[in-house]
């Protein structure tokens, strides 16, 4: 039986609540990690190095990249984000199970860098019920909000390319459906290591 964590990837549009789901996963498992993201952009009040994000200089991120010790990575506003490899992979090795909350062009270069990783989308129950949580936020602009709509409509067809998807209508209801899927694979996983063990022994 293998011993390392498994990679999970969690993606899905603004307003599907993946933050708050992740959230809750994460107090229900002390073996389950959170992994932190890499940025060039300075902090912003409050955020902390280390917790938050790293906060490094951009001459690091391009080193980080040449020497292919990021994950995933994207330059947004001039400024690089992306998810260093080496905690990543000191978590998995110890038995963690590391949770990456990303967009989908992220869980693309991880399925291919890491093809084992689990790949899980977050979906709203429809666009209206998306709209309507964007608008309880009552952080953005109505401009804003049907932006982040366009976007959203884009993401969702990469839905297509995820291992599962689930649809965040009931809080519990989403976690615990994203908690068996982790369960499932982890028991596919000891079931193929077990086989493979009893035939190398049966000599």
């Amino acid at each position: 039986m293998p011993s390392k964590g498994i990679l999970i990837v969690l993606s899905g549009p603004s307003g599907s609540g993946k933050g708050t789901v992740l959230k809750k996963m994460l107090e229900k498992s002390i073996d389950m990690k959170l992994s932190i993201s890499a940025t060039t952009r300075s902090p912003r009040v409050g955020e902390k190095h280390g917790e938050d994000y790293y906060f490094i200089s951009k001459a690091e991120f391009i080193q980080l990249i040449s020497k292919n010790e990021v994950l995933e990575h994207t330059e947004y506003c001039e400024n690089y984000y992306g998810t260093p490899t080496k905690q990543v992979n000191e978590w998995l090795e110890k038995g963690k199970d590391v949770v990456l909350e990303i967009e989908v062009n992220g869980g693309t270069q991880i399925k291919k860098k890491s093809p084992s990783a689990i790949s899980i989308f977050i979906l709203p129950p429809s666009l209206k019920v998306l709209r309507e949580r964007l608008i309880a936020r009552k952080t953005e602009s109505i401009d804003i909000i049907e932006k982040r709509l366009q976007i959203a409509l884009k993401e969702i067809q990469e839905a297509y390319n995820y291992d599962y998807v689930v649809v965040n209508d009931s809080l519990d209801e989403c976690v615990e459906k994203i908690c068996s899927i982790i369960s499932l694979e982890k028991n596919k996983l000891k079931e193929k290591f077990n086989i493979i063990r009893e035939v190398l022994e049966n000599v």
